[in-house]
C-alpha cells in the first residue's frame, strides 16, 4: 500500500506520556485517522438512508421467494 507522508502537532506532555508508555505515535495516528475516516463513512451512509429508505417493492418480494424446486 502506498503511503502519504504528513506531519502534525501533538502536545508535549502528551508525547512524552505515549513515549513512557511505549505508544507507537505512528501507527496511533494511522489507527485514529482510519477509525474517523469508518466513522464518517458509516454517518454518511446512515443520512442518505435517512433521507432515502428503503421501501416494499412487490417485484423484489417476488423476485427473491424462493419457491419449492
Amino acid at each position: 500500500m502506498a503511503s502519504f507522508r504528513t506531519t502534525f502537532t501533538l502536545d508535549d506532555e502528551l508525547a512524552e506520556r505515549a513515549r513512557q508508555l511505549g505508544i507507537n505515535i505512528s501507527a496511533a495516528a494511522r489507527q485514529g485517522v482510519a477509525d474517523a475516516v469508518r466513522s464518517v463513512l458509516a454517518r454518511s451512509d446512515r443520512e442518505a438512508y435517512q433521507r432515502n429508505p428503503e421501501h416494499p417493492d412487490a417485484f423484489w418480494t417476488e423476485a427473491e421467494a424462493w419457491g419449492a424446486e
